[in-house]
Parts: structure tokens; C-alpha cells; sequence
């Protein structure tokens, strides 16, 4: 091979290096948004209050919300609904509560993830206010009650009848330090 036909594989090269390097990096802002457009992982929408009054209540119409809570091995919590389920009409704002008590003897931080199934229900359901939005510090032994605030889409399909509101609750400060850990091994 000649010099010329060397640089021009080294520039591909480079090129396919650089393209891999972007893919990855827009990976996971890619595959948010995939989802929050197709509602695939059960993900949720948001909603202002504003907006989500702005629509009158399908009375004529019921939706059972059902609701459930995990924590993550590691999280030394206690995390669950304090309603199993409610009957809502779609277009109505309704909160519930969920109750978290830490077991811990220092403070510790968690982060919930949501999920709503069916899957095809989670684009029409959408929360205004939640305790998922940001971590969620406890002190030892500390109990709180933590509000989520939501609307059922009155466009949520008719076959629709139960939607399932499942949150999981992951220690926030060990994914702080595998986060920092994996950036540490890069350098």
C-alpha cells in the first residue's frame, strides 16, 4: 500500500472512530426521547397544573390507578403506598400518597424511577407534581410522606380500564459513586 492509500484508511478510520464515539454518547438522550415519544418502558409524562385543569373530567368514564413500591437492594428503606388503588374519571388532578421510612443509622438519599403499564397507557398518564422528579434525602430513622400529583389523559384509549403505577426506589448516592467511579476508570 502507499503512503496515500494509508492516510486516507487512517481518515476513515478516524471517522468511524468519531461517529462511534457521538453515537454513543447521544445514546441515552436519543433513547429518552424514543421513549417519551412512544411510551415504550412504561415512562410518564408531566403535566403543569395549569394545563392539567384546563380540561374537564370525563365523568362519564372510570379508571382504576392502581399503585406499588420496591426498593433496590442497597436502599435501606421502607417505601410503600399508603392507597393500593383509586377510581378516577380521566381529565380529574388526584394525588396520592406514598410513605417512605428509612432503616438507616446515617442519612441516606434514594432516587425513584416510575413505570406505568400497560405500556400503551403510559403517554396518558401524566404527573404534575412527584417525588420522583428530584433524590429524596431521609435522615436516620426519618418517615415522610411524599405526595404524587396526576391526571389520566381523557384520550386514554376506552379498552383502557387499570393503569399501574409502580415506582422503584434506588440508592441515589451509590449511583452517585458508580457514576464517579466509571469516570474515574476513564481517565
Amino acid at each position: 500500500m502507499s503512503a496515500r492509500a494509508n492516510k486516507a484508511l487512517t481518515a476513515k478510520l478516524a471517522v468511524v472512530v468519531v461517529a462511534m464515539f457521538g453515537f454513543g454518547y447521544l445514546l441515552v438522550p436519543l433513547y429518552d426521547l424514543f421513549c417519551e415519544i412512544t411510551g415504550v418502558g412504561g415512562r410518564t409524562g408531566t403535566v403543569t397544573e395549569r394545563a392539567a385543569a384546563g380540561h374537564a373530567p370525563d365523568v362519564a368514564r372510570d379508571v382504576t390507578v392502581e399503585f406499588t413500591a420496591a426498593t433496590a437492594p442497597g436502599l435501606q428503606w421502607e417505601f410503600r403506598p399508603l392507597q393500593r388503588k383509586v377510581t378516577v374519571h380521566p381529565g380529574a388532578v388526584t394525588e396520592v400518597f406514598y410513605l417512605a421510612r428509612s432503616k438507616s443509622r446515617r442519612a441516606t438519599a434514594g432516587q425513584a424511577v416510575p413505570s406505568v403499564a400497560p405500556f400503551d397507557a403510559s403517554r396518558y398518564f401524566k404527573k404534575i407534581q412527584c417525588f420522583c422528579f428530584t433524590n429524596q434525602q431521609l435522615a436516620p430513622f426519618e418517615e415522610r410522606k411524599m405526595a404524587v400529583r396526576f391526571v389520566v389523559d381523557r384520550a386514554l384509549p376506552p379498552a383502557v380500564h387499570t393503569v399501574t403505577l409502580s415506582y422503584m426506589f434506588y440508592n441515589a448516592e451509590a449511583a452517585a459513586d458508580s457514576t464517579a467511579t466509571a469516570a474515574a476508570e476513564k481517565t
